[in-house]
C-alpha cells in the first residue's frame, strides 16, 4: 500500500533523513520510535507531502506521490500540536473541512465527534480551548472522511485517560477494517496495544523494522519499551 524507498533529506548540512525505506500494508499499525532528532516528524511529512525529498520515491498504491498530489484524499492526519486559526469557531472548522470535501462520496465518520462531545462545543473559539481539547478536534477531523491511511503524531498525548482510551479502540477498529496506520508515541504502553511494526529511527538512519511480536521473541522481552533497550543495547556494543 505505502512504499518508501531510499528517501534522503538534508537541511543545509543537517542530514535528517538517510536512505530510508519502508513498506507497510493495510492493517498494519507501524509505530514510528526514536529519540528526538531522529527523523521522524521529516519522515511523516515527506509522507504527507509536506517535505519533498532530495532523493528517493515515496508511491501509495504504486503512483509516485509526488506526480500526483490528489493522493491526500485517501490520508487522514493528526498532528502532535494543531494549529487552527484562533477566530474560528469549533463548528465552523468542522463546516469548513465538510465544504473542502463537499464533492467527496464518503459518508462522513462521526464517532469520535460524538464520543469526544465536540457539538457541545461548536460555538467556542479555537483559542479558548485546553491543549487536550485540541488534541480531540484533531482526531474528529484525521477519522472524519474515512481515509485509508491515518498518521497520528502523539496522539494520546494530553488527553485524559477515557479520551486516548476512546482513541485507542478507534485505532484498533481501524487496523480490523484493514487501514494503515503510521503512529509516534513516547507512551511505549501504548503501542503496545497497538502497533503490529516498530520502526527505530536513529539519526534520520532505520536501525530496525520488524513486527513487533518479532521483536519481542528476539529480545526474549514482553514489554515493547524493555525489547527495545535491550535491543539497542546489542547494537551499542
Amino acid at each position: 500500500m505505502l512504499q518508501v524507498q531510499n528517501i534522503s533529506k538534508t537541511f543545509g548540512r543537517l542530514q535528517v533523513l538517510d536512505a530510508v525505506s519502508i513498506s507497510a500494508d493495510a492493517g498494519q499499525v507501524v509505530a514510528i520510535i526514536g529519540p528526538n532528532g531522529s527523523g521522524k516528524t521529516t519522515l511523516i511529512k515527506c509522507i504527507l507531502g509536506l517535505v519533498r525529498p532530495d532523493i528517493g520515491t515515496i508511491a501509495f498504491r504504486d503512483t509516485t506521490v509526488n506526480t500526483d498530489p490528489s493522493y491526500r484524499r485517501y490520508f487522514g492526519y493528526m498532528p502532535q500540536i494543531g494549529r487552527y486559526p484562533d477566530n474560528m469557531l469549533v463548528g465552523q472548522l468542522f463546516n469548513m473541512m465538510r465544504d473542502l470535501r463537499r464533492n467527496d462520496a464518503t459518508q462522513p465518520d462521526e464517532e469520535l465527534l460524538e464520543a469526544f462531545r465536540l457539538a457541545d462545543i461548536f460555538h467556542k473559539p479555537m483559542r479558548t480551548l485546553s491543549g487536550g481539547t485540541r488534541q480531540k478536534v484533531s482526531a474528529a477531523l484525521a477519522f472524519l472522511f474515512q481515509p485509508q491511511v491515518l498518521i497520528l503524531d502523539e496522539p494520546t498525548a494530553g488527553l485524559d485517560p477515557l479520551s486516548a482510551e476512546i482513541l485507542k479502540e478507534k485505532v484498533l477498529r481501524g487496523k480490523q477494517n484493514n487501514r494503515l496506520f503510521l503512529i509516534t508515541s513516547h507512551i511505549m504502553s501504548d503501542l503496545d496495544e497497538l502497533a503490529t511494526h516498530i520502526l527505530y529511527l536513529v539519526e534520520g538512519r532505520v536501525v530496525f523494522f520488524k513486527p513487533l511480536p518479532e521483536l519481542k521473541a528476539e529480545t526474549g522481552q514482553e514489554r515493547l519499551g524493555r525489547a527495545i533497550a535491550h535491543l539497542m543495547q546489542k547494537f551499542n556494543h
